[in-house]
């Protein structure tokens, strides 16, 4: 089990991405959150096993027809214990 915080920037906010995130991270069975930045990136916490952890950064940084990601930046963090569910903040 590993958790990060991520900080992805691009065409990241008012395109769906938060929303992208979360469908992805639950179908990995990750949790965590994600949120808009005032800055115009978008920050998040991702928690679970680490191959689903990569499969959901590569799917973050292929995007879609909307999401264009210029840079996901992951730092690794402390396991939070008992994490239920994936919120969008």
């Amino acid at each position: 089990m590993v958790r990060y915080f991520g900080q992805a920037s691009g065409r990241v906010q008012g395109v769906g991405f938060r929303f992208f995130v979360q469908q992805n991270s639950l179908e990995l069975g990750l949790t965590g959150w994600v949120r808009n930045m005032s800055d115009g990136t978008v920050t998040m916490e991702v928690q679970g096993e680490q191959e689903a952890v990569d499969e959901l950064a590569g799917r973050i940084l292929k995007g879609n027809l909307f999401v264009k990601v210029k840079s996901l930046i992951l730092e690794g963090q402390d396991v939070v214990p008992d994490e239920k569910g994936f919120s969008i903040r």
